[in-house]
């Protein structure tokens, strides 16, 4: 039986910078309190606290190198952070069960890093087991502080009800399941008036057993579990005002955009913007439920609204994305290239080796794809070379224009190409997608061409688009975010 549809119900997930410490869960709890005040429910779903992911990471590695001497160092600054945080939000007598938690749950890491180190080897099997105490630890804490600030926080294990398959790693997500598992544990929660509070990113297959859904998963979390409960929005919580038009720190005029089309959202999202997983807002779109892009420490702005359709805007783009850290693989085989099966054996080398391609361009005698750098590529050459003869190029980046109908716009090629004129275009995209035209250019000349790009398309900015008066950077702090354009994290 389907979840009836809850309009009412808000999913806000929060990344690690809106949970690092004691100010910031502060910080969040008073966002989630403003929904209350709205007459809202909420289900609460967070990261593990900045930096904590990699941390566990690195101390899964040590022992997997039977350093566990350094593994537990690392756990036990890891602890000692936890209890710190814990005790500057909660009070006794509450107090006392949440570091008894927090204190079971680091003798269960060190138990299991003792044994890695024993073992001598690191299987993906446990390596999530190992990641998954970054988000079972901050979601405790944050529930415990929503209590404490009368918010009737409760803590809900997400792996009770984030049901995937056995892809260690990158698990897939068993939609029906989830949905049967949040009516059972959380719907019975929320109509008591209670927030849960989720971990996101981690789950468990049907037997249990700990599984994760990959870097970047927590959004995709917020997203199933929306989807599941049919919720009325999805608000993801982050530490800028939204989706900009490009990254802030290469053009500081950059605008955030105020709403935006759930394809033009994935389409940035797989080309560069890290807070939205490409797969993460695919619930959203199955249910039709807006998505949001917030900032925890501006509280107060709009953000970016992700929906089905997005309004019509003058302007052809709306976002310029750019992703670095590429190579260019050219193939060229004369006498092969359009015999029978020969793209499917190109193709099928990269498959084996389990990497993605980003762009594919074709001629007579040749084909060029791009991939994320990987230290793969010399033996996915030595495989080519079969078939083929093969040549790569690194350290290209590939910048990514995203807006409604570009097809529809005459003349724009040509506009995007002289605007980019003093930089060498090595490849382009446009026919295989009607919002996204890609090409490809040396990494250090990516900054000048998305200035140039910019300057040529934002001259004139629909204000029903884009916010005219908030700039990128409304705090005076420079934006968090790793190689992406679009800053959202």
């Amino acid at each position: 039986m389907s979840t009836a549809p809850r309009p009412q119900l808000v999913v806000m997930k929060f990344g690690g910078t809106s949970v690092e410490d004691a100010a910031a869960i502060r910080r969040t709890a008073a966002v989630v309190r403003s929904r209350h005040d709205k007459g809202l429910e909420a289900v609460v779903v967070v990261s593990a606290m900045a930096k904590v992911t990699d941390q566990l990471l690195a101390a899964a590695s040590a022992a997997g190198h039977g350093d566990k001497a350094g593994a537990l160092a690392l756990s036990a600054r890891l602890r000692s952070r936890h209890l710190e945080t814990a005790a500057d939000l909660v009070k006794p007598p509450a107090l006392s069960t949440l570091l008894n938690h927090i204190q079971h749950d680091f003798d269960a890491l060190d138990d299991l890093l003792r044994g890695i180190a024993a073992v001598g080897e690191l299987t993906p099997r446990t390596t999530d087991l190992v990641v998954s105490f970054g988000e079972r630890l901050s979601s405790q804490i944050v529930a415990a502080a929503f209590e404490a600030n009368g918010l009737k926080g409760t803590h809900l294990d997400a792996r009770l009800c984030v049901i995937t398959d056995d892809s260690y790693g990158k698990a897939i997500p068993q939609e029906a399941l989830i949905e049967q598992r949040m009516k059972q544990h959380a719907l019975p929660l929320i109509e008591q008036g209670l927030t849960p509070v989720m971990g996101g990113f981690i789950a468990s297959n049907e037997a249990g057993i700990t599984t994760t859904l990959g870097r970047g998963g927590s959004d995709f979390s917020a997203a199933l579990v929306g989807g599941a409960l049919h919720a009325g929005a999805i608000e993801i919580w982050t530490d800028v005002n939204g989706i900009m038009t490009t990254d802030p720190r290469i053009c500081p005029d950059a605008l955030r955009v105020k709403t935006i089309s759930f394809e033009e959202a994935a389409e940035l999202a797989y080309f560069g913007a890290k807070v939205l997983h490409p797969a993460t807002i695919l619930p959203a779109v199955q249910k039709n439920i807006p998505v949001w892009v917030l900032n925890s420490r501006n509280a107060a702005n709009e953000g970016t609204r992700i929906s089905a359709v997005a309004p019509p805007c003058r302007s052809p783009f709306k976002s310029i994305a750019m992703k670095k850290k590429l190579t260019i693989v050219d193939i060229v085989a004369s006498r092969m290239l359009m015999s029978h099966g020969y793209l499917k054996a190109v193709f099928d080398v990269f498959d084996k080796h389990k990497v993605a391609i980003d762009m594919v361009s074709t001629s007579e005698v040749s084909i060029s794809v791009t991939v994320d750098t990987s230290d793969r590529l010399p033996l996915i050459a030595e495989d080519l070379a079969k078939i083929a003869d093969v040549k790569y190029e690194s350290n290209k980046a590939l910048i990514c224009l995203v807006g409604e109908d570009i097809r529809g716009h005459s003349g724009i090629a040509g506009k995007v190409f002289t605007a980019v004129e003093h930089v060498n275009v090595r490849m382009i995209s446009q026919g295989a997608s009607e919002i996204n035209m890609s090409f490809m250019v040396e990494e250090e000349e990516a900054a000048e061409a998305i200035r140039s790009l910019h300057r040529t398309f934002f001259v004139d900015p629909d204000p029903n688009i884009f916010d005219l008066d908030a700039r990128a950077n409304t705090t005076g702090a420079p934006p968090v975010s790793t190689t992406t354009s679009v800053v959202v994290q």
